[in-house]
């Protein structure tokens, strides 16, 4: 049964209530855009309205026009004061999609400083830089609120909220501790062990209720990490005003789906890609991705509530109305990768309010708004269950017949790559030792294929236009896991150094044991010293940075223990060292008896993805139907094109925005274009080579009559780095 009407997961400490006991006209104030009819003139939120729609009503940029769009203006965020020195973020990729609000456009540049532009001419009119204390995470939005006069930005950098003048780009010290809120407050409840050095961030922005800012999180996804509970804080004051427990404690609903006190020492099921929130009900819907650590549960039987669910919550109180989950007991790293949209759809005749939410393994759940229950049939199928040692795999999982996946599901020897001869023949032999029969076979030490990392959908998001039509890009790419048991590479017979043992513990989960990685997200390890020095990779492990989190909870002793074995630089002989090192009594960090060996893409010996195109694709489904309008190839490779392959399509990072002109503007390819779809045809109409890759979503917005399309090109990913906000007009 899906709903449930108590809402014992949620929490409001005794200071916020007495506070709001005292409340007056400010603090119960309507945030003026709330009511602010969608023009399209501005470009207010992440994912430009609060239903994430990634819509924008103006034509002025049309199947007719768009041949004549051009650069407009470019803004130079790139920070490098002689011309060459990128800042201290190193040259990192920008993720920002901006929001336009009154005619300025906010965004954050590669070292996270909030700037302010005239949105007609890209001219700065501020820049706010945040403490160089704070570590420096990815960054895909910021938030707007306004009362009257009072009006804020707020964003996050490493593990703080803060709140700037909109108007000014001066710090509002009355929030939280001299304009910031620690993103670690509210994660301590009942915990017996010290949150507040854990690696907790938010790479993307929360979402703003009235004087409400409901707020996910990205943490580790190893056994050091911290709780993902959502929680709410007030907009002036910074103060937390509710908690809701995605891992339920005891007396709470869902509790009787994990093991016995799991709460106290499994991590993660965070919501880290955004909210979505319907203003009219005051409910806020959101995804949340898989427990701590990633493929190994044997220390979290059953169905583990709440991870993997979409969620509705009261955004006032974090009371839920409803939950729905999309896999149970998840072993394959399965998060919900972007924010739910809103629409409301025609069913059997009737109007029904609908929440979608696309999947990393391809799928796209249709359901209702108010109930939680699919407009479209899924089946509750039985699926295997022969996991490791100490495994319990949940029996069943869900099938939905409609819409149909977005990406292949299982990797057959049918789609084995025909780019080649010789390609085939590389990837065929490799594919035979690991064949993986179904997309629920469970993570083992000879190793599994599976689709649903790097797409299916990513953190992009989506468009849905006001017809229902719902527009998503997909990586479509195999994987491979092999699995290592934890007590098997620390033996008499194999012996493993103490930082051996510590990489084994924090590191392998995204590296793998062979310090091997898979591409920019998660780069080899295996030459790190010919491109840091044992300075900075300890700061590394202190900090974190990106993806990559920090590792305070390890004593400087432990994080040397790992740099030196990083930089093959552990002397004398080899011993039976702790794996890891002893843990605190309360049974933390969790230590999984099984960790992944290899983790890595399953490419040819080229690098290219190891199946037949498409590699990436561009969909249309009608999601009032569940029928498939059109699905083409997003991207290319330019050298394969010239050997007359035909268009492949790549991986793609960032979403569409759709538009009342009838166009789909889209980035995100490694050929580093931007183009604009025909919505009707899928055909490619406007296409545009940015100076560098724009792995992030373009908006849309109106100044002094004229339509704006802006992207932010900031490379990386394995691509050249760049640096530029650019924006398009009809010439």
């Amino acid at each position: 049964m899906n709903l449930f009407k108590q809402g014992f997961n949620s929490i409001t400490p005794r200071r916020v209530v007495s506070g709001l006991l005292l409340g007056s006209c400010l603090m119960y104030g309507l945030n003026q855009r709330d009511t602010a009819p969608d023009t399209g003139k501005d470009w207010p939120n992440y994912g430009g309205n609060k239903a994430g729609n990634r819509y924008s009503p103006l034509n002025q940029i049309n199947l007719e026009t768009v041949k004549n769009l051009q650069v407009a203006w470019m803004y130079d965020a790139s920070e490098k004061p002689d011309g060459n020195t990128p800042g201290r973020r190193g040259g990192r990729a920008i993720q920002c999609q901006p929001i336009v609000v009154h005619g300025v456009l906010y965004g954050t540049t590669p070292d996270l400083k909030l700037f302010a532009l005239k949105a007609g001419t890209g001219e700065q009119l501020w820049k706010f830089e945040p403490s160089k204390n704070d570590r420096l995470n990815s960054n895909r939005g910021v938030m707007y609120w306004e009362n009257g006069s009072d009006k804020r930005i707020l964003y996050t950098v490493g593990s703080s909220l803060y709140a700037v003048n909109a108007e000014t780009g001066q710090i509002v010290t009355r929030f939280g501790t001299d304009g910031r809120v620690d993103l670690h407050e509210g994660l301590q409840t009942n915990m017996d062990h010290d949150v507040s050095k854990l690696s907790v961030t938010a790479t993307s922005p929360g979402i703003i209720y009235r004087n409400t800012v409901v707020m996910g999180s990205s943490v580790s996804e190893s056994g050091d990490a911290a709780p993902g509970h959502v929680r709410a804080f007030d907009v002036i004051t910074g103060k937390l005003k509710w908690v809701f427990h995605t891992i339920p404690q005891p007396g709470e609903f869902g509790y009787d789906t994990w093991p016995k006190d799991a709460y106290k020492k499994i991590g993660a099921t965070n919501n880290w890609s955004g909210l979505s929130l319907d203003e009219k009900r005051g409910v806020v819907y959101f995804g949340t991705g898989s427990p701590a650590s990633d493929f190994y549960g044997g220390d979290r039987k059953g169905a583990n509530l709440f991870a993997n669910c979409i969620l509705a919550l009261e955004a006032e109180t974090g009371k839920m109305k409803w939950y729905y989950q999309t896999i149970h007991h998840d072993l394959w790293d399965r998060d919900h990768p972007s924010p739910p949209n809103l629409i409301t759809l025609k069913r059997n005749g009737k109007t029904v309010d609908a929440v979608v939410q696309a999947t990393k393994d391809g799928l796209v759940y249709v359901l209702d708004r108010d109930k939680g229950t699919s407009l479209f049939p899924v089946e509750e199928r039985k699926v295997p269950t022969n996991g490791l040692p100490g495994e319990s795999p949940y029996p069943t999982q869900k099938y939905p017949l409609k819409p149909l996946p977005l990406n292949r599901q299982v990797y057959t020897e049918a789609d084995i790559t025909d780019l080649s001869p010789e390609a085939h023949a590389y990837v065929k032999e490799r594919f035979l030792k690991i064949r993986t029969d179904h997309k629920f076979t469970p993570p083992n030490t000879t190793g599994t294929l599976l689709f649903g990392y790097s797409g299916g959908a990513e953190w992009g998001g989506n468009s849905i236009d006001p017809q229902g039509i719902l527009y998503q890009n997909v990586n479509e790419e195999p994987w491979e896991l092999i699995m290592a048991e934890r007590s098997g590479l620390n033996t008499q017979k194999n012996p493993v150094t103490a930082g051996n043992a510590l990489y084994s513990a924090n590191c392998s989960a995204c590296h793998g044991q062979d310090r091997k990685g898979s591409g920019p997200e998660l780069p080899s390890l295996v030459d790190i010293g010919k491109k840091r020095s044992a300075d900075e990779i300890k700061t590394l492990l202190k900090t974190g940075s990106g993806r990559m989190p920090s590792f305070q909870h390890l004593s400087e002793k432990e994080r040397d223990a790992i740099v030196n074995f990083l930089l093959n630089k552990e002397t004398g002989p080899a011993t039976v060292a702790s794996a890891p090192a002893p843990a605190p009594k309360s049974g933390f960090p969790y230590v999984p008896a099984y960790v992944s060996k290899v983790w890595q893409r399953f490419t040819d010996q080229n690098g290219y993805p190891g199946i037949k195109p498409p590699w990436g694709t561009l969909n249309a489904i009608d999601l009032n139907t569940g029928d498939y309008l059109w699905r083409v190839p997003l991207g290319e490779y330019p050298e394969l094109t010239k050997k007359g392959v035909p268009i492949t399509g790549t991986d793609s990072y960032g979403g569409p925005l759709s538009t009342a002109g009838g166009l789909v503007f889209i980035a995100g390819t490694k050929d580093e274009k931007i183009r604009a779809f025909d919505k009707k045809t899928g055909k490619v109409v406007w296409e545009y080579q940015l100076p560098a890759g724009g792995f992030a979503t373009p908006i849309s917005y109106e100044i002094d009559g004229k339509q704006y399309v802006v992207i932010a090109a900031g490379g990386g990913r394995g691509q050249k780095i760049g640096g530029n906000y650019i924006a398009f007009a009809l010439k």
